[in-house]
């Protein structure tokens, strides 16, 4: 996990942090503000607006702030200075941006929030996400699948709950999502928690650090497991299930007699696709980020075209000010069964990226 923590700063140091603006073009200049290029998830939504948008006719002002909040909301305020036409941002944390936004409000700037929803504000016009309760649910649908699978005479079976950022309203919905899958079988016996920490409160991993979860499991597993064994970990994202199956290994999981508990996780990472071909963490969820440019850009045309953007959803999303109108896009569950025909059919990877 070290090693592999130090190779992303590297290449985040490696990488220009505030990208310089693409030239704009006929249509203007689109503003994108990204959280971080520490998650490979983050650098791909990136390129695929700027080739999207970039074929779309628009420049672009691509702008990362490697997860720093103040750095992000003067990247904000300096495209609304600039003058682009449209802000698309993936909040880092969404409560801190009210000000920023009602400030492109009175420029005229249409806002749409990216993938995490920005709260407490009634200047976000559109949000493009995808169906981040069913991410939960797709989640522990696997790990109970998975488990039963691997420990099928075991009863009951042993679990331990992770949950995201507590400041990116996503976690929730995942979090959500996935125990209105294991709450029955909690009640029922059939699932329990040996360290009894459930709840966001307790369990939700700030700015998603695997390092943190890392560190979180060690102890779970010092001071709960002394006699027992661990069956499965319900882990919302690849960054953490990586740091979760460093911690496992760490005391023995995975050889011996040991079985790997099951181990689930988001954005279909490369080294986490690695490892469930290696036998390690059990399944993904994939998002496919070039579905969710091109629905960002679709509502960006629409928006400066005089047209109504496309939505599916007016109920699910409210921020606290307004119910915030959304597409939400199908995720993908993925495992060794299928993770081919989803990631390597469709042109996401290559094989070669996946050795």
């Amino acid at each position: 996990m070290k090693r592999f923590t130090r190779t992303l700063a590297a290449l985040a140091a490696a990488a220009i942090v505030t990208s310089a603006p693409v030239a704009a073009q006929d249509k203007g200049t689109i503003g994108i503000a990204m959280p971080t290029q520490s998650s490979a998830r983050w650098i791909t939504d990136g390129n695929s607006m700027v080739e999207q948008f970039t074929a779309a006719g628009y420049g672009t002002d691509l702008q990362y702030a490697e997860d720093d909040i103040p750095n992000q909301l003067a990247q904000i305020e300096n495209m609304i200075t600039k003058g682009v036409k449209v802000l698309v941002i993936a909040a880092i944390d969404g409560t801190t941006l009210s000000n920023a936004l009602d400030n492109a409000a009175a420029s005229g700037i249409k806002v749409i929030a990216y993938d995490r929803l920005i709260r407490d504000s009634g200047s976000v016009d559109y949000y493009a996400t995808f169906d981040n309760f069913k991410v939960g649910v797709q989640q522990a649908t696997s790990l109970v699948a998975g488990m039963q699978e691997r420990f099928p005479d075991t009863k009951p079976l042993n679990v331990e709950l992770f949950g995201g950022s507590p400041d990116d309203n996503n976690a929730f919905f995942f979090y959500n999502g996935a125990m209105s899958v294991l709450d029955p079988l909690i009640a029922s016996g059939d699932i329990v928690i040996p360290s009894g920490q459930m709840g966001m409160d307790v369990v939700g991993t700030l700015r998603w650090d695997g390092a943190v979860a890392q560190a979180r499991m060690d102890n779970l597993l010092s001071a709960n497991y002394g006699d027992k064994v661990l069956h499965g970990a319900l882990s919302p994202y690849d960054g953490l299930s990586i740091g979760i199956l460093s911690s496992l290994k760490g005391v023995g999981y995975g050889s011996g007699d040991l079985a790997m508990p099951i181990v689930t996780g988001q954005d279909a990472e490369v080294q986490s696709v690695k490892s469930m071909i290696a036998g390690e963490q059990y399944s993904t969820v994939f998002k496919d980020t070039r579905e969710l440019a091109r629905v960002t850009v679709g509502m960006v045309d629409a928006l400066l075209n005089g047209g109504e953007p496309e939505i599916n959803d007016t109920t699910t999303y409210d921020n606290g000010v307004k119910v915030v109108p959304s597409y939400l896009l199908e995720p993908v569950p993925v495992d060794v069964s299928n993770y081919e025909e989803i990631l390597v059919g469709s042109g996401y990877y290559t094989a070669d990226q996946l050795k």
